[in-house]
């Protein structure tokens, strides 16, 4: 049976992402446990909050190493909202602080005139490289946004996806094994689901969901 494992961090969206993945047809394992890692074939962090919360938390529950090691070893990963800010160098978030490091750029602050902060809501995904995780989702579909900082200074060629908020930002980034993803597609309906399904079919290597 293919192993799923969720890390459980103390992520506020956990519950939602568990369910997100049983919807699709797959059983994770929702774990905190570091060791989970070892065998995972495919992994998934999630996350809503502040950086520096989330940083103390993987590094308090064992779990920024194991991370890191389990990326550099090809296997397939997928960020969410706060596990993609998480895997850039560092965040202004809380006076700066240092993340994973693992994809070059920082997280900046939304900020203009009439802005409102943080960006809420549906907003529209333009497509701006092919990628297996967007198979059947149309170009400009809707996704669900929750968050205040968006990701700067990033290589552009592994941007797949870009939303419009006040500026243009990365809504959607993938690099070898890793996808992440700015919107919450728990929360983004079918299209949402759809993004699941896909990295976990491609992640898996095609086989039928356990």
């Amino acid at each position: 049976m293919a192993r799923v494992v969720i890390v459980d961090y103390g992520a506020g969206n956990l519950g939602s992402v568990a369910r997100a993945v049983r919807h699709v047809g797959y059983c994770p394992d929702v774990t905190h446990d570091c060791r989970a890692l070892d065998d995972a074939e495919a992994l998934i962090v999630p996350g809503v909050g502040a950086a520096a919360d989330t940083m103390r938390n993987l590094r308090e529950r064992g779990l920024e190493q194991p991370i890191r090691e389990y990326i550099a070893s090809g296997r397939p990963f997928l960020g969410v909202c706060m596990g993609m800010q998480a895997l850039f160098t560092r965040s202004e978030e809380d006076k700066g602080q240092d993340c994973l490091d693992i994809v070059p750029g920082v997280m900046r602050r939304f900020e203009g005139k009439g802005l409102k902060v943080p960006h809420m809501g549906w907003n529209t995904v333009r497509q701006v490289r092919q990628h297996p995780v967007f198979e059947s989702i149309p170009d400009n579909a809707y996704f669900y946004f929750v968050h205040s900082y968006y990701a700067d200074e990033v290589d552009p060629s592994i941007v797949i996806g870009e939303t419009e908020y006040g500026r243009p930002f990365p809504a959607i980034i993938a690099r070898d094994n890793i996808v992440a993803a700015q919107f919450h597609p728990e929360k983004s309906s079918d299209h949402g689901l759809r993004i699941y399904a896909n990295f976990l079919r491609h992640a898996l290597g095609g086989g039928s969901p356990k």
